[in-house]
């Protein structure tokens, strides 16, 4: 699954406290890491050099944050943008990722635009990117885990995702037991809880695909009689 978010979806995001939320279409389910990871066009570690503060931003247009590309996961490094399509964070906004959540995506995807579009300048994160129309833009749809903070080398998410990429990379009818296998190590280490949260991370995704959102709209019969107010009495 591949959800390019266009530019258009991000004006929504301009205002610290947009007044209109995303509406994602019925059936759209988050990607699991796990999708997230392998249908992402480039995985970037990158780290956050200036850009628009999103108070300043005018219009889609000035939305726009510099990066310093430090190591592609995934992709050709060389390939890699030196801008992005959202903005500075500032003030109360300015809140690097929770290291120890490895489901969720950022609490400002909760805030209208439904991705996280905002990210606090001198923060270093692991973007998921597409290219859509010759331009990088956000991977992964609403509420994805697309640009997280791993301010360390040895944060959490950072080994998550490496090891996702490794098995992206396997084919198909052997990615199964190759979750399973890292799964049960980190499990097996009971007195490191950082292994703890890796290997539940591993067991979601050996539990499939999420559950949409909501579910899809029954399909509409065009040859039945439309319906009629009742007559008064």
């Amino acid at each position: 699954m591949r959800f390019a978010l266009p530019l258009a979806a991000l004006a929504l995001a301009a205002s610290p406290l947009p007044a209109t939320a995303c509406s994602p279409a019925p059936g759209y389910a988050v990607p699991t890491n796990m999708e997230l990871v392998a249908a992402a066009d480039m995985i970037l570690l990158a780290t956050v050099s200036g850009g628009t503060a999103i108070d300043a931003v005018d219009g889609p247009d000035t939305m726009r944050i510099d990066i310093r590309p430090v190591a592609a996961l995934k992709g050709d490094l060389a390939a890699a943008p030196s801008t992005l399509p959202i903005a500075l964070a500032t003030d109360r906004f300015a809140i690097p990722s929770n290291p120890y959540d490895l489901e969720n995506a950022h609490p400002l995807a909760q805030m209208g635009g439904c991705i996280r579009y905002m990210v606090p300048k001198g923060s270093r994160l692991l973007f998921f990117l597409d290219r859509h129309e010759g331009q990088w833009v956000p991977a992964g749809g609403p509420f994805s885990r697309w640009a997280e903070d791993v301010l360390t080398d040895d944060a959490p998410w950072l080994e998550a995702v490496r090891f996702y990429v490794e098995v992206a990379a396997l084919p198909e009818g052997e990615r199964g037991a190759a979750l399973a296998r890292r799964q049960a190590e980190w499990a097996a280490k009971g007195d490191d809880p950082v292994a703890q949260l890796l290997a539940a991370d591993v067991a979601r995704q050996l539990a499939g695909p999420n559950k949409p959102l909501r579910d899809e709209l029954p399909p509409t019969d065009e040859n039945a009689p439309a319906e009629t107010a009742p007559e008064e009495q």
